[in-house]
């Protein structure tokens, strides 16, 4: 078996291996001015032991006469990707979490956060200083958006060049275990988000290595294409999964969040995220892992198992569900929005259905989306009304609390909260935070011009971004002051938020009906264009009742809807209402007093069973 990629600190030194087909002689060059000579091994592999070498040491490779060159699997670029990259032993941190067996996927609740805006420090060691925060809301798993090393300041992560070593920007690798190491004492999964579809464009050194990294046979959102499946592309696809391997080896995280791995081209035999998969959970046995995918096309093979022809990954964000509440919020079907209507039909279908396309034709795209759900739970889809996307690529950065009417939010946060689906979180948002989450990245001048035209470009697609006056007030993502803004500010946290979501995530882990996240027990009906029920039949724990209207008031005096029927032997009880004061509301109801029921406008009623005394 291969030695692993990059340097590795051993009992007799250092080691290192080096994939450089290109290269006839290949030696590291220390900062301290002494070399070490790689000798060829298969396939274009460089090998070698520095005996004298030892964690700290700072290091390039030198190519024949095309210079020298940062380590691709650099465990740390302590002066960012153009410096040099640095010894790394993860052996040296002392672990504390020998307890913790890891996270699967039901029960959970995510929480999306981005380091560098999540503290004032925008570092691991000032992040973990609010972990104890989202502990008591009732998170249990953090999605911390991608860290491998930048070019620039700041960045979303998503132009990471160095996959193996965290943002230095950000601290150094034991900064980040400790990070984990925190989460783990307070009962907080973490999974790191993973970008394996294309590289930065900034402090890229691949080719420098092989040209055989990429391949033209693809097209690529972001630039070019991995080569998984071409000549060489064995040696490609250690890369990545040894990387993946690495996370979760060295750092003790419980997954990974795969980013849009529709452009993740493979046709091999076996696809590279099925691999993936099986590799991953070999290597964090026994502990458990969960695999989270962003796919846009809705494949639902990526949650079957890879014996079954499936990726083997455990749940996706479902993009419907999040479309269908935003145009319900706000009214507006421009873009993307296009081929949603914001319906009680469309919302009941999603929380039954998982996702609202499953193979019709999207009109915005022109062809088919999505494919069928069948049986897969419904901890396997990701709901959420906010995320780094949805809230970045608006004009202004806006979060919903700034493009919906309060009781509008407050319901749509029940239906997250209390569906069965997986719900998701992004930073800020159980306090209420108003402070925007724009795109930033922070890229030399030339760079940063073509960016900020990409980003006025990409805003075409809404009709009204694409105005003159809207496209004057796109962002520059470069600029510091965007960065600055999009920091979380917790001294305007606003406490009816807070109490919203601690009451919701209390009653989901609670209720024994909810926290059992069963598709197949909930039933649902339209009341109206925009209010709808949602019924819960279980013989176990006793029926529930969420009735949701994000409309004008309804008045319903003759009930032809079965599923408002009465439980059995019973009425029903208002255990939790929108409008309770405590959450920002005018005052709660019962919306079934008296002759029918009466839905208060822009709210969510749950209900649960009175037995009546014969």
């Amino acid at each position: 078996m291969a030695s692993p990629l990059g340097a590795v600190v051993r009992d007799n030194g250092v080691s290192f291996r080096v994939w450089a087909p290109s290269a006839r002689n290949v030696e590291v060059v220390f900062e301290s001015g002494r070399t070490l000579a790689l000798e060829p091994a298969s396939d274009g592999d460089f090998v070698g032991v520095a005996t004298d070498g030892k964690a700290g040491d700072r290091y390039r490779y030198r190519l024949d006469e095309r210079g020298s060159f940062p380590d691709p699997c650099s465990r740390f670029q302590p002066e960012g990707p153009h410096g040099p990259s640095e010894v790394v032993d993860p052996r040296a941190y002392v672990w504390q979490d020998a307890g913790w067996r890891g996270v699967t996927m039901p029960g959970q609740v995510v929480y999306e956060l981005h380091i560098g805006t999540f503290s004032t420090g925008g570092t691991f060691a000032s992040a973990r200083e609010h972990l104890q925060e989202l502990c008591d809301l009732g998170i249990t798993l953090l999605e911390v958006m991608p860290v491998a090393e930048f070019a620039g300041r700041w960045n979303w992560g998503y132009d990471g060049v160095d996959l193996w070593a965290p943002f230095h920007g950000y601290g150094t690798p034991d900064d980040f275990r400790a990070f984990v190491d925190d989460a783990h004492r307070l009962g907080l999964g973490v999974i790191l988000d993973v970008v394996y579809n294309h590289l930065g464009p900034d402090g890229n050194y691949l080719g420098a290595f092989s040209p055989h990294y990429v391949t033209d046979r693809y097209k690529n959102d972001w630039g070019e294409a991995m080569n998984l499946d071409g000549p060489h592309s064995a040696h490609v696809r250690e890369f990545f999964i040894e990387n993946a391997c690495a996370w979760i080896r060295d750092y003790h995280l419980d997954g990974l969040r795969l980013d849009a791995i529709q452009n993740i081209e493979d046709e091999s035999p076996r696809h590279l995220l099925g691999e993936l998969s099986t590799r991953l959970r070999a290597e964090a046995a026994p502990r458990s892992i969960v695999l989270v995918a962003e796919n846009e096309l809705q494949q639902v093979r990526s949650i079957h198992t890879p014996e079954s022809g499936g990726f083997g990954l455990d749940s996706m964000w479902n993009d419907d569900f999040h479309h269908s509440a935003k145009v319900a919020l706000t009214g507006r079907r421009e873009g993307y929005y296009l081929d949603y209507l914001g319906s009680a039909q469309e919302l009941v279908s999603e929380v039954r259905r998982g996702f609202l396309f499953q193979g019709q034709r999207c009109a915005f795209q022109n062809k088919a989306r999505g494919t069928l759900v069948r049986h897969e739970p419904a901890s396997a889809f990701v709901h959420f009304l906010q995320n780094h996307d949805q809230i970045g690529n608006t004009l202004y950065g806006e979060r919903i609390v700034r493009t919906g009417s309060p009781g509008r939010v407050r319901a749509l946060t029940a239906l997250l909260l209390l569906g069965p689906a997986t719900p998701m979180l992004f930073q800020g948002q159980e306090f209420g935070a108003t402070t925007p989450f724009h795109f930033f990245a922070d890229h030399e001048p030339a760079l940063s011009v073509l960016v900020h035209a990409g980003r006025r470009g990409a805003f075409m697609g809404f009709a009204s971004y694409g105005t003159p006056e809207s496209q004057a007030l796109v962002v520059d993502p470069s600029a510091e002051s965007v960065f600055l803004a999009s920091k979380l500010d917790r001294t305007r946290a606003d406490p009816h938020q807070v109490a919203l979501h601690k009451s919701l995530l209390a009653l989901r882990r609670n209720d024994p009906t909810l926290s059992a996240q069963r598709r197949d027990l909930v039933d649902g009906a339209v009341l109206g264009p925009h209010a709808f029920v949602l019924r819960w039949i279980d013989d176990a724990h006793g029926e529930r009742l969420l009735v949701v209207n994000l409309g004008h008031e309804v008045d319903l005096p003759i009930v032809a809807e079965s599923l408002l029927a009465p439980p059995f032997g019973g009425t029903w009880g208002v255990t939790w209402s929108s409008d309770d004061p405590r959450f920002g509301g005018p005052g709660a109801v019962h919306p079934c007093l008296g002759n029918g029921w009466r839905l208060p406008g822009e709210s969510a009623v749950f209900l649960t069973p009175q037995h009546v005394t014969p």
